[in-house]
């Protein structure tokens, strides 16, 4: 089964940049659709960002509009989830996720795969 492998998280001040990355082992990103999501302690996990599968038409939440992008390498093989301007409340476990369908945005049944996710810490 293919697994989806997240890096780049950490500890980062207010304000400060983070780019976490994200490769579908064994398999070639540009076939899936695409998903970032995270949990904050004592939340549930929610929707960041997500696209088409061979990327565009990318959807963000309302939260993270104007700070994060969502972007393809494809000759990497590899997402980018570019945070700028990370506020505290963006702390959490970010997970990446893989659909084999055209989209699937923040319907998270709709991902086949997903990461073991990576902590990101924004202190204040």
């Amino acid at each position: 089964q293919a697994q989806v492998e997240e890096s780049g998280g950490g500890l980062v001040q207010a304000g400060g940049s983070l780019r976490l990355s994200c490769a579908p082992s064994g398999r070639t990103s540009s076939n899936y659709a695409m998903g970032w999501f995270r949990q904050a302690p004592g939340k549930e996990r929610e929707f960041v960002a997500g696209d088409r599968r061979s990327g565009g038409s990318t959807l963000y939440v309302d939260s993270v509009k104007g700070r994060f992008t969502l972007s393809r390498d494809n000759a990497k093989n590899t997402v980018y989830l570019q945070m700028n301007s990370l506020k505290p409340e963006d702390t959490g476990v970010y997970y990446c996720a893989a659909s084999i369908l055209l989209a699937a945005y923040q319907r998270a049944a709709a991902y086949n795969y997903w990461g073991q996710g990576t902590q990101v810490t924004v202190s204040s």
